[in-house]
């Protein structure tokens, strides 16, 4: 019997629970990074807000402005830390490394954008004697998730002076809070019949924003003209400044813990800030590396990364270049693309974590559960893998190995069963340049609801997974 066991040990594996691989260093540090997350997701509730907050926080760890290098006012050496903003809403850094950046990168890459609702161009109305903002959903959503919860407003607005407001209600406990109204269910009996991607739709997602008339009775919309006269008052924008505004309706809220034992954390915008943050954080302690170390944060991925600040666009090759330029003094086209070739990446997004209320979208065998760790995702993809990268056996053995070497726990997972569904990242875009790239991130519950839901153990091993590759 005792030799059956042992054969059963040797060729036979099942993943470990996290929690359990823990020290109690470990355990201080699990909280003690998901205290930080707390706070980084609380500060940026929009893409614009994350960069923010990433920026601020690179330069307080040492980073330099790429601007700086490109001038010759700092020099490019070995374990200079630069960052790069793209337009307040994507960003880059490095921590450059012994090898030069022909000989290829370890980059981490995540999205800082997440499914929201969009206030559209000309949104201010009246009805029914109530004041209400028209909205345009982002990403996907399931549009009955936003009735009936507190939403906050977070935006900026460009005037016709060219000066900037920056606007965020609903934060603050003394900030009031905006709805999305629904039916009671008294009188919901057509709309109980209807599909439930049709029970609320998305002309229906409309913001509840007052219900006072203004003092002047000879106004024909009271209720509008005094939410407009209070939004002047307050910013000094008018009506027509909105067209030019970029206003996102987000749940109003600070990110919590969840279950009696506080092992998660309940937050808007999960997928995809846990990674960004870890990765983040990754980057924030790496020194001296011998490849250059790279995390990459950007934008509008939830919408297919099209766009001047998304995945899609030549940020990242462009910076790329620029630093070839310095680094170089037969400076060409060819070094760019060996650099981008000879990479190799991990492409921090989520995935779906097992949940008991809802099994059979998944295959039990090959599906990621919440406490096992950071996900290596093979391939995503729909049906049959159709939009995939599909990652090189090889590569994953050398994620593998930098993994086991560092005590990152780890799993596999996919996006739920064969013909299921599916979805991608922005895996196939760098590896369309000839970079290896694996899909690797947090398991997620409820991934794009308002509240999402991560094990905070989870997170602090994608951490870890994301700086062993680094400094790999």
């Amino acid at each position: 019997m005792q030799e059956v066991d042992g054969l059963q040990k040797k060729v036979t594996y099942e993943f470990k629970n996290a929690w359990d691989c823990l020290t109690e260093q470990d355990k201080h540090m699990v909280y003690r990074l998901n205290e930080e997350y707390k706070n980084f997701l609380d500060s940026g509730k929009t893409e614009r807000e994350c960069i923010d907050e990433i920026i601020s926080m690179a330069e307080n760890h040492g980073f330099i402005n790429i601007e700086h290098i490109i001038s010759g006012e700092s020099n490019a050496v070995p374990g200079t830390k630069i960052y790069a903003n793209n337009k307040g809403k994507s960003a880059v850094l490095f921590v450059l490394g012994k090898e030069t950046l022909e000989k290829g990168m370890n980059i981490v890459g995540a999205h800082v954008d997440v499914p929201r609702l969009d206030l559209k161009p000309f949104p201010l109305y009246e009805d029914g004697g109530m004041a209400l903002l028209k909205t345009h959903y982002y990403g996907g959503i399931k549009k009955y998730q936003w009735a009936t919860i507190p939403l906050a407003l977070h935006g900026v607005v460009f005037k016709k002076d060219g000066g900037k407001v920056e606007i965020t209600i609903g934060e603050d406990e003394n900030d009031p809070v905006f709805f999305i109204t629904d039916l009671l269910p008294h009188l919901a009996k057509d709309q109980m019949e209807k599909k439930l991607n049709e029970g609320i739709t998305g002309e229906g997602l409309n913001i509840l924003i007052g219900s006072m008339p203004c003092a002047d009775v000879s106004e024909k919309e009271r209720v509008k003209m005094y939410a407009m006269q209070l939004i002047h008052e307050k910013y000094g924008i008018n009506e027509d400044d909105f067209l030019t505004a970029e206003i996102e309706i987000v749940p109003a809220g600070k990110a919590k813990d969840v279950g009696f034992d506080r092992s998660m954390v309940g937050a808007y915008g999960h997928d995809d800030r846990v990674c960004s943050y870890t990765a983040l954080q990754a980057i924030l302690e790496v020194e001296n590396p011998t490849k250059t170390a790279v995390a990459l944060f950007v934008d509008k991925e939830e919408i297919g990364s099209m766009g001047n600040t998304g995945m899609e666009s030549r940020f990242f090759e462009n910076i790329v270049a620029e630093l070839i330029s310095i680094q170089s003094k037969s400076y060409s086209d060819l070094l760019i693309r060996r650099a981008m070739a000879n990479s190799k990446v991990l492409s921090g997004d989520v995935g779906a974590g097992f949940d008991p209320n809802f099994p059979d979208v998944l295959d039990k065998r090959n599906a990621a559960f919440m406490g096992k760790g950071v996900i290596l995702v093979k391939y995503t993809g729909a049906r049959g893998k159709s939009g995939s990268n599909d990652a090189n056996a090889e590569f994953l053995s050398e994620v593998r190995k930098i993994f086991d070497e560092n005590q990152v726990v780890w799993q596999i997972g996919e996006l739920g069963k064969v013909d299921q569904g599916g979805g991608g990242t922005i895996a196939y875009i760098l590896a369309n340049y000839g970079a290896e790239v694996v899909d690797c991130g947090v398991p997620v519950l409820s991934m794009h609801a308002p509240m999402e839901i991560v094990s905070k153990v989870d997170v602090y091993m994608t951490y870890k997974a994301y700086k062993a590759f680094m400094e790999a």
